[in-house]
Order: structure tokens, then sequence, then C-alpha cells
């Protein structure tokens, strides 16, 4: 096992209980678990994010995991310093002869570790954003497109603060030579966990119920309160974009709730879009029902591991 595979990754859509069934597999082989979350990075941002803390504990113990609570929120945390990030753990992990479990649904990261992108970090351009500011977020979306017309990221123009920087990142690409980093190789064995999609969306409607009931507005309000501008949060998007428009008076309780619940579930109609091109484009990902026993989903992993 240690010689065909140096990683497994878990991925799925929001709500399917990946982080559960990476914590379970990660109690028997004696692993440890790298997020590979985009807003989990950030601390203060526990319910909006679904850092379900709980789902680490399995085989009765606490599993470890890492790049999760890093930065600050209101950092703009990007995917050069996840894979930088991600690296440095997983040479830690596989030094200690714990073996790595990348567990996560944000595609890009994902794909960064998996297909071994060479980044490099992209400085600030105060010119070009300066020029860019005052442009409406259509104007800028055409822009990054013509700059990169194959554009899987959405998120990329969730916003136009989103957009300026993307269009940044791809200008400096085009302008500089860009040698990136050597990097190890990774051999992964893809799990997917997925629900149909009547059950997902009863699964999202659900969680976000359950967190605004568990305080999520509160954590939301504790940021403003911090210091945090709201467009710094509003960057973040889903939960983050919707309470506080809420909190800040711009929309009303039934608004959010009904244009985050819409909002998610797009969201996770993405996501599982990303993994279908993921897999189209030669990844191949093992897919579990999210219905299944979960000691049936931890004995078909290892059926795999060890095929």
């Amino acid at each position: 096992m240690q010689n065909k595979y140096n990683l497994i990754t878990v991925l799925g859509p929001t709500a399917s209980g990946k982080t559960a069934v990476a914590a379970n597999l990660a109690s028997v082989i004696d692993g440890e678990i790298i997020s590979a979350d985009s807003r989990q990075v950030y601390r203060g941002m526990d319910l909006g994010t679904g850092k379900d803390y709980g789902d680490y504990f399995a085989g009765g113990k606490k599993i470890p995991f890492h790049l999760i609570d890093i930065a600050d929120a209101g950092y703009q945390y990007n995917v050069y310093e996840y894979q930088r990030d991600f690296f440095n753990a997983f040479a830690d992990i596989s030094k200690r002869g714990k073996f790595p479990v990348l567990c996560g649904g944000s595609g890009l990261y994902i794909e960064a570790v998996l297909k071994n992108y060479k980044l490099v970090q992209v400085p600030v351009n105060e010119k070009l954003r300066q020029e860019l500011e005052n442009k409406p977020l259509g104007e800028l979306t055409e822009i990054l497109k013509e700059l990169k017309p194959e554009m899987h990221n959405i998120t990329d123009v969730e916003n136009t603060k989103r957009a300026i920087r993307a269009i940044e990142i791809e200008l400096y690409y085009k302008e500089n030579q860009v040698a990136g980093i050597d990097l190890p190789t990774i051999n992964s064995l893809n799990i997917g966990v997925k629900f149909d999609r009547l059950s997902r969306r009863k699964r999202i409607t659900s969680r976000l119920e359950e967190r605004l009931n568990s305080g999520m507005i509160d954590e939301v309000k504790r940021l403003l309160d911090s210091g945090i501008q709201p467009e710094a949060l509003i960057y973040y998007g889903l939960e983050y974009k919707f309470l506080t428009k809420y909190l800040i008076g711009d929309i009303s309780y039934k608004e959010m709730f009904e244009s985050l619940n819409t909002a998610i579930h797009q969201f996770a109609k993405r996501q599982m879009t990303w993994f279908r091109r993921m897999e189209k484009q030669g990844t191949q990902i093992f897919w579990l029902d999210g219905y299944m026993p979960m000691e049936d989903k931890i004995g078909r992993i290892l059926k795999l591991l060890n095929s």
C-alpha cells in the first residue's frame, strides 16, 4: 500500500459527509487529514465554513488535521499558499510514518495537489487594480475570459475583488516566464462521496437550518464587531456574503435564507461539475454512495488500497 499510493483523497460536494469518511479511514490506516477547503483555513469562521470538529473523532480517538484555522479572517488566502502549505504538511506527515488523507470539496485546491500545478506567488499590481476597480463585474468577467478562455473556476468572478485578482494573476503569467517549483510526485487513490440530487438538496437545507439555529448569525456578527469590514466578509461568498448583507440591513431574514439556500445548492452543483470534469480529463475517482454504512465505506476503500 505504501508503495502504490502516498495519498488518499476523499472529495465530494458540500454536505456529503466526506469528513467523517476521511476521519474513520484515518483511524484505521494510522493517517492524518489535510483539509482541502478554501474557507476552513480561517480562524473564527467555523459554523459558516462547516468545521464539524466532532467529525474528527473516530475509532475512539481524535484524528489529527492540518490546514484548518491557519489564517486570520479578513485575509485573502490563495491557491499558491495552499499548495505550499499542503506539501509542507504532506512531507511532515509522511516523515513521521503516518498516512496523509486529503479531504475537502475545493476542486481548485485538490487539483493543485493532484496535478502538481506550477504556481508562483503573484505580486499585487496597484496600477492595474486602480484601472479595474470601477468596472462592473460583467466587464471584468469578459476581460478574464479573454485572458483565460477555458475558465473553470466560477468563484473567480463571484465578486469584483475576486475577478480583479484573477485578472491580475493571469496578466502576470502572460507577461512573465513562470518556472514554478519542483514538487514531489503524488500518487493518490481518489474517493468520492455523494448522494442523489434530491437527498443532497434535503441535506443542504437541513444543515443550513441547523447552523442558523446553532449561532451562525452570531458568528458573523462577532466577526463584524471585531473590525472586519463587511466587504471583506462578503468576499468569502455563500454564508458570509448573505449573512453579512442581512446584518447590515441590505436584505431581510427571509431573503437571506432563501438566497443562501439557493446559492449553496448551486455551489454543490458546481462542485459536482468540477469533479466530473476532473474525471473526463483523466483523474480516476471511485464514488461511494453516501447512504452506504460507514463500515462498508471503509471496507470498500481498504479493498481499493490493496487491489
